[in-house]
């Protein structure tokens, strides 16, 4: 039974597979019609083998099968009153018709053709790179109930719905695991490169690949609502997100076709009003300056280069929200990284418990693990972390409530409790000696971060807590220095000790320690002031004031993160800091790319239009270099596609 219906699918696969070969080819029919009509109509007038009726039928059809596009889309931009590319070639096609050079316009208008299938066919295949994620997550998942185990689709899933995930198979929907443990392959969507092991409390994204352990999943997020889901719809919105250059290329070619439409008139006009040249000949270098000064290359410069990239920062799990953020990054001068979970592990670890008026570990344990298990802060992960492990059991807490600067606090029986680092030594009301002072400065100085745990105006303990470095933080620092960042600051609301433990340990150019959330958004202004372009690297939740005050904000570890997928311009999905060169190389790529198409665009049209106004250069020399230049441009953006940065190995 299972395999007859793997077969039926088999076969469902191959049928949409054909068609979408179809589809994606379906472009280059009428090209290939229109340069087959004309090869063969100018081989025949060459030769002189056929009547001429047959040629100019063969030219006809050229015209027909080339000039479709061109015809339908200047209709469409006339009765907007918008004079554009296409009303340009159009012209030029019948014009040269009209002086009876019926092969130079079949040319013109083949090669038109077949320059845009191929640029359509090159954008597909950028957006079809993005669309290819929305392919990975089945449409059909095991559902779990009384019935017993039902395949349902996976829009019918709803909320607290268990699932089976299967050995091997892709993971349905976003959910908690309830049992089994596995190895998940999440590349699809964070970009992770080896498969990360996932048990009981963990959550996975709809996409991911399970390895060879069956198990069961809660559905907490539905499939329009998925990490997935939300990810393609932000790329596709992307591409509506423009940068400066496509904006400046838009105004530009909105000035610069009816200049030429005037210059052509006058080109035309004005020579044989003169004497200078006569009807026939003005008429043809007319023709000539439009082709040659139709600035095609230069409309599909930056779209073209601008989808490239996005597409291949989302299949490497960097999602870019609009190319001006694209365009953006690749200017960056300075980067301020957050050190907790950005350049450390974010995985902090319980060095020691020093008791103040606490009886014993557990009364402090307890208080703490109350406060922070609501937390997502990795400081108050690791806390929870013994806790567990520990088997305590922690009292409820109410009133939970964030205090900026002096951490965490809530009431436990009717007293007021607090949980926060040594700023909290300052707290007014709280009984604090020099003894005291001196025992929280001694755990800093071995490099730990401190926690202090209070109830009313006295302090039960305080906690030492190490986070080591990220074995890749340094060679990311360095690599960024040689990607042309100049100053990279490390940004903490960790006391001096530890920040420079940590900041020499990677290597950063500045550290700025003991940081309020507003003193950090001072310090990105700041570093805009100094260095024009500036990017702030964090989680995407402690950190998302100072990411909105930076000219990209980078969210680090955003799969499945709402607040870093919503705030961030740009989202490293997995909790991976080589992502961060990755996405600015890239970035800087596609600047270069954008400007080599520039170059070539505008190069061409100014070397062309000169002498084809002089009448040195024919209309088919023109027509071949304009084609050739937005193919040209075409293939160099695609090249974006295979974009790497090198790794080296170990990391």
């Amino acid at each position: 039974m299972h395999q007859h219906a793997d077969c039926n699918s088999h076969d469902h696969h191959d049928h949409d597979e054909d068609a979408g070969l179809l589809r994606r080819y379906s472009d280059l029919i009428l090209p290939l019609v229109s340069g087959a009509a004309l090869l063969l109509g100018w081989i025949l007038e060459l030769t002189g083998a056929a009547p001429r009726g047959l040629v100019l039928s063969l030219y006809a059809i050229t015209y027909l099968a080339g000039g479709f596009e061109l015809l339908v889309g200047s209709v469409r931009g006339i009765t907007r009153l918008k004079f554009d590319i296409e009303f340009l070639m159009l012209v030029a096609g019948v014009g040269a018709a009209v002086l009876g050079k019926f092969a130079e316009g079949g040319l013109l208008f083949f090669l038109f053709s077949l320059g845009h299938a191929l640029e359509h066919y090159a954008m597909g295949r950028a957006r079809r790179a993005i669309r290819s994620l929305g392919r990975i997550a089945p449409e059909t998942a095991l559902r779990l109930g009384s019935e017993g185990e039902r395949s349902v689709p996976v829009a019918a899933l709803e909320l607290g719905d268990r699932i089976r995930i299967r050995p091997g198979s892709r993971v349905a929907a976003d959910g908690v695991i309830l049992e089994g443990h596995s190895p998940i392959d999440q590349s699809a969507i964070t970009g992770e490169s080896t498969p990360v092991e996932r048990g009981p409390g963990q959550r996975i994204l709809a996409g991911s690949l399970n390895g060879d352990q069956a198990l069961v999943l809660s559905v907490d997020r539905l499939a329009e609502d998925s990490t997935m889901s939300r990810m393609i719809r932000l790329v596709e919105e992307a591409r509506r997100n423009q940068g400066a250059s496509q904006r400046f290329t838009e105004r530009f070619t909105q000035v610069f076709v009816p200049l030429v439409l005037v210059g052509t008139v006058l080109l035309l006009v004005v020579p044989p009003l003169v004497g200078w040249l006569t009807w026939a000949e003005a008429f043809t270098r007319s023709l000539t300056v439009l082709v040659a000064s139709s600035p095609c290359a230069l409309a599909i410069s930056t779209p073209s280069a601008v989808l490239a990239g996005i597409a291949q920062a989302a299949r490497n799990g960097v999602l870019i929200k609009g190319g001006r953020y694209l365009e953006e990054l690749g200017t960056i001068r300075a980067i301020g990284l957050d050190k907790t979970g950005t350049l450390t592990v974010g995985r902090p670890e319980l060095e020691s418990i020093e008791l103040v008026e606490a009886a014993d570990e557990r009364e402090v344990l307890e208080v703490a693990g109350a406060l922070e298990q609501q937390s997502t802060h990795p400081i108050a992960r690791a806390i929870s972390r013994v806790v567990a492990a520990r088997g305590l059991a922690c009292p409820k807490a109410g009133g939970i409530r964030d205090e900026a600067g002096f951490g965490v606090s809530a009431v436990i029986e009717d007293r007021e409790v607090r949980v926060g680092g040594s700023r909290l030594l300052d707290a007014p009301g709280l009984q604090v000696d020099d003894a005291l002072r001196e025992r929280v400065a001694a755990i800093e100085a071995r490099g730990l971060t401190v926690m202090l745990v209070t109830r009313d105006q006295g302090v039960l303990g305080v906690l030492g807590l190490s986070d080591r470095p990220r074995r890749e933080a340094g060679w990311v620092v360095g690599r960024l220095h040689q990607l042309g960042v100049r100053l990279v600051v490390m940004l903490t609301g960790d006391n001096d000790t530890v920040a420079q433990r940590v900041g020499e340990a990677v290597g950063v150019d500045t550290i700025r320690s003991n940081l309020l959330p507003e003193d950090k958004i001072k310090v990105i202004r700041t570093l805009r002031r100094s260095k024009d372009k500036a990017a702030m690297v964090g989680d995407g939740v402690n950190d998302a004031p100072a990411l909105a005050a930076a000219t990209v904000g980078i969210a680090m570890g955003a799969g499945g993160t709402d607040v870093a997928l919503e705030t961030a311009d740009v989202a490293l999905m997995a909790d991976d800091l080589k992502q961060l060169p990755f996405a600015i190389g890239l970035s800087r790529r596609v600047r270069r790319t954008i400007i080599q198409n520039f170059v070539v665009s505008l190069g061409v049209i100014a070397t062309l239009v000169p002498v084809a106004a002089l009448g040195i250069a024919p209309i088919w020399i023109a027509v071949i270099f304009h084609e050739g230049s937005t193919l040209v441009v075409v293939v160099n953006a695609l090249r974006l596609l295979n974009y790497r940065d090198h790794v080296p190995d170990g990391f």
